[in-house]
């Protein structure tokens, strides 16, 4: 379970990108800062259309 984040996967994908654009160099240093399960944010995003990319630091 992702805690204090959006439920919503669309705002989570705005959420997450905008971290990771302004504060974050890699997915990994996100997820083990904000202690989320890499694994269950890539899936909840995944439902979503959304992959992480990490030429971009980005999910598209």
């Amino acid at each position: 379970m992702i805690t204090g984040l959006p439920k919503d996967p669309i705002m989570l994908l705005s959420v997450i990108n905008m971290k990771l654009r302004d504060f974050y160099p890699t997915l990994e240093a996100l997820c083990d800062d904000m202690d989320i399960n890499q694994e269950e944010l890539t899936d909840a995003l995944k439902a979503v259309g959304a992959e992480y990319m990490p030429e971009i630091n980005q999910f598209r």
